[in-house]
């Protein structure tokens, strides 16, 4: 229980933010965007424009059809999410940077989740392009978030414990400096 007292301050003002600040920037796109031309800024490189996703990341799974999107689109990532929340109170061995960055996930998945439940699609409304790199598709602050926390996650994905077991062997890892 102490996971949970001492996780949930954290958890829900990530995931809150996230998705507050989310919802509040799909208002102001489809009131202020909606049927307008793309504005610029910053030099151009910075790009908001109004734009539906019935798909995914990129639009992908946006030619799905009428019954396996939901499932594909909604069931599936809101029971990864659910999954996700369990880990982030049930795992002893996460830090604070990495409850944050799991929450931000959870915020930014669940606030697109929101969407496809209420609207069927989802908003979205920036866009980068600085020449020569490619543009990058147009996204929200739930894509934003989701990015971040798993940038923040990053560092401790390629990190090993020593002293723990080898998750495919079994064997316990030995400490470098007993060698």
């Amino acid at each position: 229980m102490s996971n949970f007292k001492s996780r949930l301050p954290a958890v829900l003002v990530s995931v809150l933010a996230v998705v507050g600040l989310d919802q509040w920037t799909k208002v102001l796109a489809t009131a202020n965007l909606k049927g307008e031309p793309v504005q610029y800024y910053l030099n151009d490189w910075f790009k908001l424009t109004y734009a539906l996703n019935d798909g995914a990341f990129l639009s992908l799974g946006s030619d799905l059809g009428p019954i396996l999107r939901p499932i594909l689109l909604t069931a599936f990532p809101t029971i990864l999410l659910g999954g996700l929340v369990w880990f982030i109170f049930r795992e002893k061995n996460l830090n604070k940077w990495q409850v944050v960055s799991l929450a931000l996930i959870v915020g930014g998945g669940f606030s697109n989740i929101i969407d496809r439940i209420i609207y069927g699609k989802v908003v979205d409304m920036m866009q980068i392009d600085i020449d020569p790199i490619p543009p990058t598709g147009i996204f929200n602050i739930a894509d934003v978030a989701i990015m971040v926390g798993m940038f923040m996650m990053l560092p401790f994905a390629f990190r090993k414990d020593p002293e723990k077991k080898d998750l495919v062997t079994g064997v316990e890892m030995e400490d470098s400096a007993k060698a």
